[in-house]
């Protein structure tokens, strides 16, 4: 494709630099906007047919000829130099090749200002959809986890010690609701991302009779910009985009390092499948997690790919500056980023293999203490002092170097005569899930209710 002089080179005795030129395109990363940009120029000459700028003829010539563009663009191994900067410029030189000077009137009232603006928000509600899409299919993987393990208990921690008992399948749903929230921002963001900036032109507005209802219609948007200038200075849809991955991503994080260490041999809860695992190019023995290691460190890839955008935005004059040509990389590194997160994470536990005897096997009887106090509860005694009267016990067990269940009833009686018979029944793990059949707790009931409405939601 021939780069042929600048679009903008009327103003300029010399060409530029090629370092220069080099630098200031952007065209090796806008390019993946190509479907959008030609959706968006082939509306805008509609537009411009009805503002009487454009015949009908001409038009047609030029709606025809951006298809041609499109399709040649799109095919592979297609050069895209840099001195074509971007890809704005890059479809609209291609099309005033191929139909002549009706391809310079589509530019009339435009600014690549507002173009890339319209551009990018199209490009969004793609992308938002897409990863709407993989958490679904993470939350389906987790629900067919949650239900066909759902009898097994294991260790919940807190400060990573051992806390109360807790359902696997409880543990599971927990990150089908951090899902459910994540894709909830997704579509909040794509909602206020819904609003044509196309028709703000440079930063002032369109000085033709642009109608621009019929523009936000064509291109299925719920409204158009109220003000010019912050139609071509926001980028607030991407930065939202950004907060929404990186809090996704932390997510993801998060469970990543609970399976890392369920799948040590010091814990033995959980086994990455081969299929999600590496080994070591030293030590033959070696199984490791490096799936979930990724997702976990791509983590802070898309932490950067929001401040680097946040930085670059906090110091920019209304409205627009060359800045803000950086907003695509961490845009679109953090959409590729997450989707291949999603899609190894739900491979990673979907073909996980649980342990569950080493689960309830390390279950520490520590972990009944507060089952204890509750009884005491139930006797009439304040929660404090029942805390104070268990931490007696408990530290009774540490000092003999025995345990709670080890307790015999004098022993329990010796700290509070409101210890009757029925106490030892107290003493058992899967007994104290039972007892949280609260809704949102972690009892078989309750789970079960909540892997119902995890259902619903996935058939909503």
């Amino acid at each position: 494709m021939a780069s042929g002089g600048k679009m903008w080179g009327g103003r300029f005795a010399a060409a530029n630099d090629t370092l220069m030129e080099r630098f200031n395109a952007s065209i090796s990363v806008d390019r993946r906007l190509l479907e959008v940009d030609v959706a968006g120029s082939q509306a805008y000459a509609r537009a411009l047919e009805r503002a009487k700028i454009l015949t009908s003829e001409e038009a047609e010539e030029i709606i025809s000829g951006l298809e041609r563009v499109r399709d040649e663009l799109s095919l592979p191994g297609t050069c895209l130099p840099a001195a074509l900067e971007d890809i704005h410029m890059a479809v609209e030189q291609r099309l005033t090749e191929l139909v002549g000077p009706a391809g310079g009137k589509l530019h009339t009232g435009r600014s690549r200002n507002d173009q890339v603006a319209v551009d990018e928000r199209l490009y969004l509600r793609l992308a938002v959809e897409c990863l709407r899409q993989r958490a679904r299919a993470l939350q389906q993987v987790l629900v067919e986890s949650a239900q066909e393990h759902s009898q097994v208990i294991l260790p919940g921690y807190t400060h990573l010690q051992q806390a109360q008992p807790i359902l696997f399948a409880h543990y599971a749903l927990s990150l089908f609701w951090m899902l459910e929230r994540d894709r909830g921002r997704l579509l909040d963001l794509r909602q206020r991302a819904d609003v044509l900036p196309l028709g703000a032109g440079a930063l002032a507005g369109n000085a033709f009779a642009v109608d621009r209802d019929y523009l936000a219609a064509q291109l299925g948007f719920s409204a158009i910009s109220p003000n010019s200038l912050d139609a071509v200075s926001d980028r607030d849809y991407l930065l939202e985009f950004l907060s929404a991955a990186a809090i996704l991503m932390m997510h993801l994080s998060r469970y990543c390092e609970d399976l890392i260490i369920w799948s040590s041999a010091e814990y033995g809860f959980v086994e990455m499948a081969d299929a999600f695992s590496t080994g070591s190019s030293m030590m033959p023995q070696k199984k490791n997690p490096d799936a979930l290691e990724l997702v976990r460190g791509k983590t802070g890839r898309v932490y950067g790919g929001l401040m680097a955008l946040l930085t670059t935005m906090k110091g920019i004059p209304l409205t627009y500056a060359k800045d803000m040509q950086e907003d695509k990389e961490p845009f679109f590194d953090a959409l590729d980023t997450v989707d291949d997160c999603l899609q190894v994470f739900a491979g990673a536990w979907s073909t996980m293999s649980l342990y569950p005897q080493r689960m309830e096997a390390a279950l520490d009887d520590g972990m009944l203490a507060t089952d204890l106090a509750d009884y005491l509860v139930r006797r009439g005694l304040p929660f404090r002092q029942a805390h104070h009267v268990v931490g007696r016990l408990v530290r009774r067990t540490l000092e003999r170097q025995t345990r709670l269940t080890g307790l015999e009833l004098d022993d329990l009686r010796r700290e509070s005569d409101l210890f009757q018979d029925d106490v030892l029944h107290y003493l058992n793990h899967r007994h104290s899930v039972e007892l949280r059949n609260i809704p949102g707790g972690t009892g078989p009931g309750a789970v079960a209710d909540q892997l119902a409405a995890a259902r619903r939601r996935l058939q909503e």
